[in-house]
């Protein structure tokens, strides 16, 4: 079991699978759990499921953590300060299936932005994988259909999901650059610490001056558990891990997977029987994504 999960490719399978639950989630409780109330909740859980792990390795690797801290600062406002939180206030004015079609666009900015500042190509056999990858993402979200997507609205929302998305890709590209010898518990709970930092305030001033505040049921606390344990807990882990082992550009192609999962969920959940689009887009992200993983 051990060695099964250290394969980095099944730690980004199943970080998308449950941030795919957390997109569902995040749209589907917005009436009771406002955006600021949901970011701060689910990182506060989060760090509190991580200190247990990470105080141990505080003192022994403070140096490191000290001398680290200008990375580890950025990231953590990036990754949990600002990525999720974006997200989710793109949720209260966006469908779904606009937030997560901008989503599908962040191995490209991450591709992108590794090209610019770290001088990192693409081979013509991993072009071709995103591409084709990206392709099978446009299928499922667009039905099959392009005219789905080119009479696509942006508003509002769907320009804080592009920030969130530029956001997410920075971070993914960031992580080059976090310290070593740190322990990934402590430096998750690290990057947790400071990106709880903006949210505070953000949290108080949503209660206080806008007036909303958690509807408080087994529904919506449910939510909050699982935002909290497993998109930011164990997803964050997954992936920092995945990102170490595969490189950025390999670990934000796995981004596409969030159509196929939201289609097998709801498959699962909702009686929902997947159409012929929706198995052709997961056949061409599995190839894309294949295409990308194999050793020249």
């Amino acid at each position: 079991m051990r060695q099964r999960f250290a394969n980095p490719y099944l730690l980004l399978t199943l970080t998308v699978l449950f941030w795919s639950g957390n997109m569902v989630l995040g749209r589907g409780i917005r009436a009771d759990v406002p955006p600021m109330a949901l970011a701060f909740w689910r990182w506060a859980i989060a760090l509190a499921l991580v200190l247990p792990f990470a105080l141990p390795h505080l003192k022994s690797q403070w140096p490191a953590l000290r001398q680290g801290w200008r990375p580890l600062f950025i990231l953590g406002l990036l990754g949990v300060g600002g990525y999720n939180t974006f997200a989710y206030i793109a949720l209260q004015y966006t469908a779904a299936t606009n937030a997560v079609l901008l989503n599908a666009f962040v191995p490209i900015a991450t591709i992108a932005i590794s090209w610019a500042f770290l001088g990192k190509r693409l081979s013509r056999r991993e072009g071709l994988g995103v591409a084709i990858s990206l392709c099978g993402a446009l299928t499922i979200i667009g039905r099959g259909d392009l005219q789905v997507l080119t009479h696509l609205n942006l508003n509002q929302g769907d320009l804080w999901m592009l920030g969130a998305v530029l956001t997410w890709a920075i971070y993914t590209v960031g992580l080059a650059w976090r310290p070593g010898g740190v322990h990934p518990m402590l430096m998750l709970a690290a990057m947790t610490a400071v990106g709880l930092l903006p949210l505070i305030p953000a949290y108080l001033w949503e209660m206080f001056i806008s007036g909303r505040s958690i509807h408080l049921h087994a529904g919506s606390l449910a939510a909050l558990a699982y935002v909290g344990i497993f998109p930011s807990f164990v997803g964050y882990i997954f992936y920092n891990r995945g990102v170490a082992e595969v490189g950025a550009n390999t670990a934000s192609l796995f981004i596409h997977l969030m159509p196929v999962f939201g289609t097998l969920l709801s498959a699962l959940f909702l009686a929902e029987i997947p159409l012929w689009y929706h198995l052709l887009g997961i056949a061409l992200i599995f190839s894309g994504i294949g295409l990308t993983m194999k050793k020249p």
